[in-house]
């Protein structure tokens, strides 16, 4: 591309970048490629508009760069990650000038295995297939994230207790920040169009309002009733011993409050999660089980 042809930053079409690129979305790999010019222009919206410190971006899944050209606009530096051999070579074919000025850096590799670099937010369109764990990944981080998620697993993070979505996401992704859905993204915004609606969620890191004694052993003892929540919270924790790794858990039970043990999972506030994590941590004999 001669310097004449070249768009300017935040000007990009995408299905001139698609055509550019050569490529076209692929369902079985999860490839789906954000291609409505409004929704792409609000993304970075979202971030500026709660005062989001934008001086270095992550993006991941860059795809193309249409959503990454939008943030090159308004950001001082985007670190745009992609696992696509060829898609991350035409990001830096693309985007040779803003390499070269020291404001893109694109990373070749999964966001699972790559050593994330420091970043003051993320705006990403995540690939759907992966988005549980790399947002599991990014929230630890304590910094504002926008993405773009399956409309169902949004919903499932910004979800209150006592709520059908209510779950172990409900419950991780509040004990690090405020998360809200800003918009739902209809399956036409995408090429190909995926076969479910989408959202887009914003979080703000906050310190949740209580204490757990072992961040790790909070999560892990999450994950292990959640495995049952159709279940009373009192089979629950005796259940899951082998997730949780308490080598103790009727004394759980036995030490912990009648009515809570009586109540199931999705009727569970985050702060009586921690307090039940607290007790199991202190009489449970947590890292006993033989099989954690």
């Amino acid at each position: 591309m001669s310097d004449s042809d070249t768009p300017s930053t935040g000007e990009r079409d995408p299905d001139g970048l698609l055509r550019r690129a050569g490529v076209r979305g692929d369902p079985d790999r999860d490839q789906h490629f954000l291609v409505d010019d409004r929704v792409l222009d609000r993304l970075p919206e979202y971030a500026a508009t709660a005062d989001t410190d934008l001086s270095h971006v992550l993006e991941i899944g860059a795809g193309t760069g249409a959503l990454t050209d939008r943030l090159l606009a308004v950001a001082g530096a985007v670190t745009a990650v992609e696992r696509d051999h060829d898609l991350a070579a035409f990001l830096r074919r693309e985007f040779a000038d803003e390499i070269d000025a020291g404001r893109l850096t694109v990373i070749e590799g999964d966001a699972l295995d790559i050593e994330l670099p420091e970043f003051s937010a993320s705006v990403s369109n995540l690939p759907y297939g992966a988005s549980s764990e790399i947002v599991f990944r990014l929230l630890p981080e304590k910094q504002p994230l926008v993405l773009m998620l399956q409309q169902e697993f949004a919903e499932r993070m910004a979800a209150d207790p006592s709520t059908e979505e209510y779950g172990r996401l409900s419950v991780t992704a509040g004990h690090y920040a405020d998360a809200e859905i800003v918009e739902p993204v209809p399956p036409e915004a995408f090429s190909p169009p995926p076969a479910v609606d989408s959202a887009v969620v914003r979080t703000t890191p906050r310190d949740p309002d209580y204490s757990v004694p072992d961040e790790n052993f909070f999560l892990d003892f999450l994950k292990a009733v959640f495995t049952q929540r159709r279940k009373t919270m009192r089979n629950a924790v005796r259940n899951t011993a082998h997730i949780s790794g308490l080598g103790n858990p009727d004394a759980v039970v036995d030490a912990a409050d009648e009515d809570l043990m009586s109540a199931r999972a999705g009727n569970v506030t985050p702060a009586e999660f921690a307090a039940l994590a607290t007790l199991a941590h202190e009489v449970g004999e947590p890292g006993g089980h033989p099989s954690a």
